[in-house]
């Protein structure tokens, strides 16, 4: 895995941010996006410590995405400069772990957080992924349509009139596959 500092340019490059707390499925999501297919994607890999840049092309574009590891020690650091971590984002992606149901309040104030740290009229496309939505996978038992429910009606308060997103289920068991909420 190729970690780049968080000051190179990459001015031909689309760029790509991947958020959230740790264990969401973030580098997973990056496996998939970088066209690894294989069980190997989906083992859990290592936590990234910090920013992971990495540059890769598909279909003759270039893509640099930035995985933003999600443990504690980093989060608030990323907000000392934030724009560092955004300058020249084309998409942040805000990736919610449903399974983790206990830390649901955890990750909706660290998205609230990252939301108010972004300018409205900046330009950069913002998606949340509700991510590991799988039927057959579930780690906790008070995981139920209805929470999930919650958890949408919760994420639509959070965000600011006027900031434009798109909310996903995303799954794990596909190469990689997500579906519009609304």
């Amino acid at each position: 895995m190729k970690t780049l500092k968080t000051n190179e340019s990459r001015v031909d490059s689309i760029k790509i941010v991947l958020i959230g707390l740790d264990n969401s499925g973030k580098t997973t999501i990056l496996n998939c996006l970088k066209g690894i297919k294989g069980i190997s994607a989906f083992n859990t890999p290592m936590p990234t410590k910090g920013p992971d840049v990495q540059d890769f092309e598909v279909l003759n574009s270039k893509y640099s995405i930035w995985d933003l590891g999600g443990q504690q020690a980093y989060l608030d650091d990323y907000f000392n400069d934030f724009n560092k971590y955004i300058k020249g984002t084309s998409k942040i992606i805000y990736v919610i772990d449903i399974q983790d149901v206990k830390r649901y309040h955890i990750a909706l104030e660290y998205m609230k957080k990252v939301i108010n740290s972004i300018e409205i009229k900046n330009g950069i496309d913002f998606s949340i992924f509700l991510h590991k939505f799988d039927p057959d996978l579930t780690f906790d038992r008070n995981l139920t349509e209805k929470v999930i429910d919650e958890l949408i009606i919760k994420i639509k308060d959070i965000i600011p009139p006027g900031f434009i997103y798109t909310l996903y289920k995303t799954t794990i068991y596909a190469l990689f596959e997500k579906s519009p909420v609304f």
